[in-house]
């Protein structure tokens, strides 16, 4: 998706908003770059910030991502959506906040905790390169940002580095909460030979191991299933389908996808007598558990500071069994 450019008519608090954005800081490359001083009230005024807290042991957001990249040591694409989002990047950092996407809940959490550093998997503004245009003049992007400048707190995101890394960061925090380690085929990150069930006892069984309100399934329960590949997040159809049209795999574990795509796709296969099916975990729950893995590793990589998972949490719930906002 390419940037567009924001209106010349927007007000001039939400300009503001967006020349604060679009101030970057590349991952890897790590070019400075410094959103504006004060915070943005309702109504667009401007209001000076209360001064960050100063932890002992100062690396500022610029280093840390430094050293993350070093020791990552992979090469992001050109394009890469691995960028600062929000915040200055000369920010001493007093603590590190991981997760899958910064809701309102985690950045509230952090903030409680004394974590300034929000090291995101997802956007944290409702698209893929977090281009501010469509929500210019909108009261719930302008109240988020207007928090993360008046904590002082900088949003980077680990997306396309995390997946690059060997082994894939999402996948192997994943694959271990799965119970899957062992059963990997050979050579192959994605692909697993797993003890005989049937669709119904293995979606089951992922549900409760990752404690999922909800989890969808396309294909008979009654199938016979040993070989499984996984796909995490939105992995795109021709990803999905090219696993599904391998022989030795007869259900693909994925986090979304269209409708209209895969999800017709293996249905047309089960009805043709295929022994094909899927499982749609959410996008949420099919990667979030990658960024505790992300955690584990920042603490061996950065000992001198408080490193903290904070769980996005799954976003759905059905009618019978309601729950609470957070």
């Amino acid at each position: 998706m390419m940037n567009a450019e924001p209106s010349q008519s927007a007000a001039p608090g939400a300009k503001l908003l967006r020349m604060g954005i679009r101030r970057r800081v590349l991952a890897y490359a790590c070019l400075g770059a410094c959103v504006g001083a004060g915070s943005v009230a309702a109504g667009g005024q401007i209001q000076q910030p209360r001064p960050a807290p100063q932890p002992a042991h100062a690396m500022t957001a610029r280093e840390v991502i430094e050293r993350m990249g070093t020791s990552l040591a992979v090469t992001p694409p050109a394009d890469t959506v691995d960028t600062i989002k929000a915040g200055d990047a000369a920010t001493v950092v007093t603590g590190i906040a991981t997760t899958f996407t910064p809701t309102m809940a985690v950045l509230r959490k952090a903030v409680a905790d004394g974590e300034n550093l929000i090291i995101t998997h997802e956007p944290s503004f409702y698209n893929h390169r977090d281009d501010p245009a469509l929500f210019a003049n909108d009261p719930v992007y302008g109240e988020k940002i207007a928090y993360i400048r008046a904590h002082h707190l900088v949003l980077f995101r680990l997306h396309d580095g995390w997946h690059l890394r060997q082994p894939d960061g999402i996948a192997e925090g994943w694959v271990h909460k799965a119970g899957w380690d062992g059963f990997r085929k050979p050579g192959e990150q994605f692909f697993f030979t797993l003890p005989p069930t049937t669709l119904e006892a293995l979606a089951q069984s992922l549900q409760t191991s990752f404690g999922a309100r909800i989890v969808r399934v396309v294909g008979d329960p009654r199938m016979k299933v040993t070989n499984v590949a996984y796909r995490p997040g939105a992995s795109g159809e021709e990803k999905q389908v090219r696993a599904l049209e391998r022989g030795d795999v007869e259900v693909l574990v994925a986090g979304e996808s269209s409708e209209w795509e895969t999800v017709e796709y293996v249905r047309d296969a089960m009805l043709q007598g295929r022994s094909k099916a899927l499982i749609l975990l959410g996008h949420d729950t099919s990667e979030e558990i990658g960024m505790e893995t992300c955690a584990v590793w920042l603490r061996t990589l950065l000992p001198g500071l408080r490193v903290e998972y904070v769980p996005a949490g799954e976003p759905y719930w059905l009618p019978e069994h309601p729950v609470a906002a957070r």
